[in-house]
C-alpha cells in the first residue's frame, strides 16, 4: 500500500476513528447527589466553624461586655492597636514561643525514640505498654493537673518529701508558685500527657515502613544505628513534620488546662499564654472587643504558620512511593 493514499471504507464497517459512543443523558439529580451527601458536613462546619468565626470578626470591631442588654460601641479598629500595646499580650507571646519549644522535645523527640526503642516489642507486652503510654492522654487535664497539684505540692507533695529525706532539704521547692520553675511544670506536665498520643502516631509510622528496606541493609552489614539514621528516621519525616506542626499550632491549647487549674497565669503572668489571656480579657475582665480583635490576629498569625509548615513539609518530607 503507498503512503498517503487515503481507501474508502466499507458500507457497515466501523473504525476507532469513526465509532461514537452515544451516551444517555444522565438526569439532573445525579451531578448534585455527591454534593447531598456531604450537604450534613458542611452544614455543621458552617454553624459551628465559620458562623462563630464570622461572629468573632464582628466584635473585635466593637466595645461590649457580653450583657444582652448593654450596647455594643463601634470603636473600629481600636481594639487591634490596643492589644497590641498591653504589655501582658507581649509576655503571652514569648510565654506560648517558650511553650512550643519546651513541648517539642516532648511530644517529637522522646515519643520518636520510644517508638524505634519499643519497635520489636510483640504481643501482650506490646498492647500493655500502649495502653500504659496511652492512659494520660484519655484523663481530664483538670483531673491530670489535680493529680500533679498533689505530687508537686511544697509540703505534703511526694516528690517534696521524697527529695528532702533523701537530701534534707532547707527549702521545700514550690513548682508552681516560683516564676522560673512554674512554667517548666507546666511544660512538664502537658509533656507528660501528650507522649502517649505521640508515640502511638510514631509507631503506626513505623508499622507502615516496608520491612524489605531494613532486611537489604542487614544483609549488606549496615548496623542498627545505621538502619535509623539511613532509613527509619528519613521515612519517618513527614511524621515527624507532621507532629512539629501540631505541637507548633496546639502547645498553647495543650497547656490552657493545666494553666487554669494550676497557676491562674500566675505568678505574675510567668506561665500565662494567648489563650489563657484571650480567655481573661472575655470571660473575667468581659472585655469581649479585646479578646475577639486578639483572636482574629492569632489565627491569622496560626493560620500563616500552619501554610509555611505545609510548605516546607512538601519540600522536606521524604515519601515512600
Amino acid at each position: 500500500m503507498e503512503r498517503g493514499v487515503n481507501l474508502p471504507i466499507a458500507a457497515g464497517e466501523v473504525t476507532a476513528t469513526t465509532r461514537k459512543v452515544v451516551r444517555p443523558a444522565r438526569p439532573w439529580w445525579q451531578y448534585i447527589e455527591p454534593y447531598l451527601y456531604l450537604l450534613p458536613a458542611l452544614i455543621t462546619v458552617l454553624i459551628w466553624v465559620y458562623r462563630p468565626l464570622a461572629q468573632t470578626l464582628e466584635l473585635s470591631f466593637y466595645q461590649w461586655n457580653l450583657i444582652p442588654t448593654s450596647p455594643r460601641t463601634w470603636v473600629g479598629l481600636e481594639n487591634y492597636i490596643r492589644v497590641f500595646s498591653l504589655p501582658e499580650m507581649q509576655r503571652a507571646l514569648v510565654n506560648t514561643l517558650i511553650y512550643m519549644v519546651g513541648i517539642l522535645p516532648l511530644s517529637v523527640i522522646l515519643p520518636m525514640t520510644i517508638a524505634i526503642l519499643t519497635d520489636n516489642v510483640r504481643g501482650r507486652a506490646r498492647n500493655l505498654y500502649r495502653a500504659l503510654i496511652f492512659t494520660p492522654m484519655i484523663m481530664a487535664p483538670v483531673v491530670i493537673s489535680t493529680i500533679w497539684r498533689w505530687i508537686l505540692h511544697p509540703t505534703n507533695g511526694v516528690v517534696n518529701n521524697t527529695l528532702d529525706n533523701l537530701f534534707n532539704l532547707e527549702e521545700r521547692i514550690r513548682f508552681f508558685t516560683d516564676g522560673n520553675l512554674a512554667i517548666l511544670s507546666i511544660i512538664f506536665i502537658t509533656g507528660w500527657q501528650i507522649i502517649g498520643f505521640s508515640t502511638l502516631i510514631f509507631s503506626a509510622a513505623l508499622a507502615n515502613i516496608n520491612k524489605e528496606y531494613l532486611e537489604a541493609a542487614a544483609i549488606d552489614g549496615a548496623g542498627r544505628w545505621q538502619a535509623v539514621r539511613y532509613i527509619i528516621l528519613p521515612l519517618l519525616s513527614p511524621t515527624i513534620l507532621f507532629m512539629s506542626m501540631l505541637t507548633i499550632l496546639l502547645a498553647s491549647q495543650w497547656t490552657f488546662a493545666h494553666i487554669n487549674v494550676l497557676t491562674q497565669g500566675g505568678p505574675l503572668s510567668a506561665t500565662t499564654n494567648i489563650y489563657y489571656l484571650l480567655w481573661n480579657y472575655g470571660f473575667q475582665s468581659f472585655a469581649v472587643g479585646w479578646s475577639s480583635a486578639a483572636a482574629m490576629v492569632f489565627f491569622v498569625g496560626f493560620g500563616l504558620i500552619a501554610l509555611v509548615t505545609l510548605r516546607l513539609s512538601n519540600r522536606l518530607a521524604f515519601y515512600d512511593n
